[in-house]
């Protein structure tokens, strides 16, 4: 008696586990990873999570450098987990997809930029703007509590496991070596203009000429706006003009910064270092707009003191975040078309550190994107 009861009992507690969960598998992965803040990259490898019904394994093709790739690997905004294998920008080959998988079949090209998954149910959810829902989960440095809390990794790798709800399809045609970065850079610029409504004739200027300036750059140009650029240096001047800026301006040339008070509609500021926000916020037409998308390290952080926004009345400023998966579906496609990506330097994957210092110095034009087929 006791026994049948036993048995009886543990029929019902007990989960019956499918059979396609019963033969899942981790999918063996490797990649360049940081052991620490401040050591150097090194090969790791890892498992992922099994390849479920709604996923899609992607093999990784190209893997952009994103200045916050930094911020994160030196602790430069928060505390880390390590090993910590960055990479939010990144395009590649669907391999192989589950069995409920209608948006790919092997062989397509998909991208993966800042985010893997979100609850779904949110209002930012419903609205297709996952970048703000609390639950979710960033491509790598993040706890996927869809996934028993593992901590993500991210492009620098050979392969990623995605919902194919968080995977961005890719035109046959693209240049895909110069993709992934609009996975990060393009979407994180495209967003703000579009959420500004700016439109043929607009003033429209760019702080900071780097890999999210160029993409601000040519996406406000090919909506119709006048676009000034702002920067510190020369060695970009020409490179600003050539691309269809209408005026290039030296903030450390003070004459440069003459009569251009109450000039512009719309300012994005790409600056991922310390800067005064307010000399920008004084170029704003009355109602005009600062945001701002650059984030700089911690001890870099700008600040603004409340009382200059008061006398500088009208003048919005604020800060955007990537975009939502549809609009960055959106702005793939709007970049495939009409013909926009980055400027990028192709490098394998052993120079991710000489990569680093340049970015960080500022030095690169515009943006290191990383062919992943070099990871032996």
């Amino acid at each position: 008696m006791k026994l049948t009861f036993l048995l009886t009992l543990l029929f019902f507690v007990v989960p019956i586990i499918p059979a396609s969960a019963q033969n899942a598998t981790a999918v063996p992965s490797k990649g360049y990873a940081k052991f620490d803040n401040d050591g150097k990259f090194a090969p790791y490898e890892f498992k992922r999570h099994p390849v479920g019904d709604n996923d899609v394994l992607i093999k990784i093709l190209y893997a952009g450098i994103c200045h916050s790739d930094l911020h994160h690997a030196r602790a430069e905004w928060r505390d880390e987990t390590y090993p910590m294998v960055p990479g939010h920008e990144i395009a590649g080959q669907v391999v192989q997809a589950g069995k409920n998988v209608t948006k790919f079949k092997v062989g397509d090209y998909a991208g993966v930029g800042c985010l893997v998954n979100s609850c779904g149910k949110c209002e930012y959810c419903l609205k297709g703007e996952e970048q703000y829902c609390e639950k979710r989960v960033l491509t790598y440095a993040s706890h996927d509590i869809f996934h028993n809390n593992e901590l993500t990794q991210g492009g620098y790798s050979n392969n990623l496991v995605v919902s194919e709800k968080f995977a961005i399809k890719v035109p046959k045609n693209a240049q895909i070596e110069k993709v992934a970065p609009l996975l990060c850079a393009g979407i994180t610029t495209y967003s703000p203009l579009k959420f500004t409504h700016v439109k043929k004739g607009d003033q429209v200027a760019v702080a900071g000429f780097g890999g999210l300036g160029h993409m601000a750059v040519q996406y406000a140009i090919a909506l119709g706006a006048k676009v000034t650029v702002f920067d510190i240096t020369e060695e970009k001047r020409q490179d600003a003009l050539k691309m269809g800026a209408v005026k290039y301006v030296n903030v450390n040339n003070p004459k440069e910064l003459e009569g251009l008070v109450s000039s512009f509609r719309v300012i994005l500021s790409t600056i991922p270092a310390k800067y005064d926000p307010m000399l920008y916020v004084r170029m704003l037409k009355m109602d005009g707009e600062l945001v701002i998308l650059g984030v700089p390290a911690k001890e870099n952080s700008p600040s603004v003191n409340v009382s200059s926004l008061v006398f500088a009345s009208r003048r919005k400023v604020y800060g955007s975040q990537i975009g939502g998966i549809r609009e960055t579906q959106e702005m793939l496609d709007y970049s495939v078309a009409h013909n926009i990506y980055p400027r990028v330097e192709v490098i394998p994957v052993q120079k991710i550190d000489d990569a680093y210092q340049k970015v960080a110095a500022g030095e690169v034009k515009f943006r290191y994107v990383i062919d992943m087929s070099t990871l032996k």
